[in-house]
């Protein structure tokens, strides 16, 4: 059973199309990323998941049923827009959000406690929000979304205003629930965080979906054209008549072939001119090289120049 169904939603706000026709589908114990620039419709789609607002048309199903609001207690979420009471400790506010989704008092309290140790937090449960750091800040909501132990777990750009040891932590432990079946859905800009994380993904811009499905399929139906070559010496291979981009950065390679079959003639070419190779890897396109063609082909140049500068 399909824990999210999405099909065909439509959401206008005056004469703006939001989201226009997003069809997608999350398993359990798959986490879900839902990808695009700033402004390309995520978090209107999010919203008409969760029922904060109603599809103009499509149909929105959660675990395997129409939409209806007793299935939010089976839902956590994290938003974007973090929204919490900073004159409350933080130990009163778990407590009070967990008994929000039906739990007790006393089981509310020693899941913040667990969840405040293990998110590495625990000297913070007696203060008041405005008292901590926006990291920590973030830390607590996501506590929050997690208490009553969701089925789907919905982030909206979760690792925004987080440090790299603390998206780490985060990030490990999104890996530890899909591991216990949970589904996740995360949607963010960062696409180098998804490659590491996601399973199956939807790229979204302009509110309309431009390429979905599981990671490695998507990845497979492109040439594995790139190289990345860590060298010493004599960069002048990098003007082979098989290269059809390269980037030299301080004797880090990164360079886009005409073929697939070029990458020997390459690696001879450096060799051949007394180069030294320390690393020569034939790699994948990654997921922005992906979204930024397929944005280019679908709305042409200027949008695509958009993304690389967002």
């Amino acid at each position: 059973m399909a824990i999210v169904e999405l099909n065909k939603i439509r959401k206008v706000y005056d004469t703006k199309v939001a989201v226009e026709g997003l069809s997608l589908t999350i398993e359990p114990g798959t986490m879900f990323g839902l990808l695009g620039p700033n402004g390309s419709g995520k978090t209107s789609s999010i919203r008409m998941m969760i029922g904060m607002t109603v599809p103009d048309s499509g149909t929105v199903s959660l675990f395997g049923k129409p939409f209806e609001r007793t299935s939010l207690h089976r839902v956590g979420y994290l938003p974007e827009e973090r929204g919490q009471y900073k004159k409350m400790r933080v130990v009163d506010q778990l407590v009070f959000l967990g008994q929000l989704h039906g739990l007790t008092e006393a089981t509310a309290r020693a899941r913040a406690l667990v969840w405040c140790e293990r998110m590495e937090i625990s000297e913070a449960v007696e203060k008041k929000t405005e008292e901590l750091s926006k990291g920590m800040q973030q830390k607590i909501q996501f506590i929050a979304a997690l208490l009553h132990e969701p089925e789907l777990i919905i982030m909206d750009e979760p690792f925004s205003g987080l440090d790299p040891v603390n998206a780490t932590l985060l990030m490990d432990t999104l890996v530890e629930l899909r591991g216990e079946g949970k589904a996740i859905l995360f949607s963010t800009h960062r696409m180098d965080q998804v490659e590491k994380l996601c399973d199956a993904i939807a790229l979204i811009s302009r509110g309309k979906l431009l390429l979905s499905g599981s990671m490695r399929e998507i990845k497979s139906e492109y040439p594995r054209n790139r190289l990345q070559v860590v060298f010493t010496g004599d960069e002048s291979f990098l003007g082979h008549a098989e290269v059809a981009e390269a980037k030299n950065y301080s004797g880090i390679a990164e360079i886009k072939l005409h073929r697939e079959v070029g990458a020997q003639a390459v690696l001879a070419e450096a060799i051949g001119r007394g180069t030294v190779i320390n690393r020569f890897e034939v790699i994948e396109p990654t997921l922005e090289e992906i979204f930024i063609e397929r944005v280019r082909a679908s709305f042409g140049d200027e949008e695509a120049r958009g993304i690389v500068d967002a």
